[in-house]
């Protein structure tokens, strides 16, 4: 990670986080990526993941890595807490970050890409964002399903959830792609499927759909072999 590189594109924002390791792969594929941390599921005392099954809470990455720290964990739970209880002050703060990131990131004449939800599952499109700044890339991950009216700059990716292969197949039939963790190697395909390396960055909006993200098992999920949040234990 060249951290004078982070450090420079992180000048001046606050709410957003450009050094997750996932995200900063996307910095050798030219795009400058930052994403938002909320606190999944209820840690904050809100729900920001509606579709959250027991299986990927157990494998949640909240706590994985710097996610430990418990300065780490009240920073999340006071964003989460700001977007749900003084949503217009956040969604300021927000643009404001945006604005910023993307001076940054142009400054070093790099593309911009943005994930607002690292840990959570927030409908973004309903609050204005991606129609605010029509220029960039936005992209998630998500749960939930037929999510409808979504931006053009706007790009999900379908999740695995241990409990949703129905929703996983209609999501493939409608182009999308779809991720699912695996215990260390990748399969070929899955659900019919051709299976891509989803660790190689962060890019989703890139993927040929529809397709299967595979990711390899990480953070807690390495410990529960026999979960079923794994693709492994699904003979599909």
């Amino acid at each position: 990670m060249d951290r004078s590189l982070i450090n420079r594109l992180s000048r001046n924002i606050t709410l957003l986080t450009v050094g997750n390791p996932k995200i900063v792969k996307s910095l050798g594929e030219g795009y400058a990526t930052a994403g938002l941390s909320l606190a999944p599921a209820w840690e904050s005392g809100h729900n920001t993941c509606p579709n959250h099954s027991t299986a990927c809470s157990a494998a949640c990455l909240n706590k994985a890595g710097r996610g430990a720290m418990r300065n780490v964990q009240e920073a999340r739970i006071r964003r989460t807490k700001m977007f749900f209880e003084a949503r217009g002050h956040f969604i300021d703060h927000l643009n404001a970050d945006i604005y910023q990131f993307c001076k940054n990131a142009r400054e070093l004449g790099m593309k911009v890409a943005l994930r607002l939800n690292i840990l959570s599952d927030i409908r973004w499109e309903r609050e204005g964002i991606m129609k605010r700044w029509p220029d960039i890339q936005f992209y998630d991950y998500t749960k939930i399903p037929n999510r409808k009216n979504l931006p053009s700059n706007y790009k999900l990716t379908f999740s695995f959830s241990g409990n949703n292969l129905d929703a996983c197949r209609k999501a493939l039939a409608n182009g999308m792609g779809v991720a699912v963790p695996f215990l260390d190697a990748l399969p070929e395909t899955w659900l019919g499927h051709k299976v891509i390396d989803g660790d190689a960055n962060d890019l989703r909006f890139l993927d040929p759909t529809p397709c299967i993200v595979g990711l390899r098992a990480k953070g807690p999920l390495r410990k529960l072999p026999q979960s079923p949040f794994l693709g492994n234990n699904h003979a599909v």
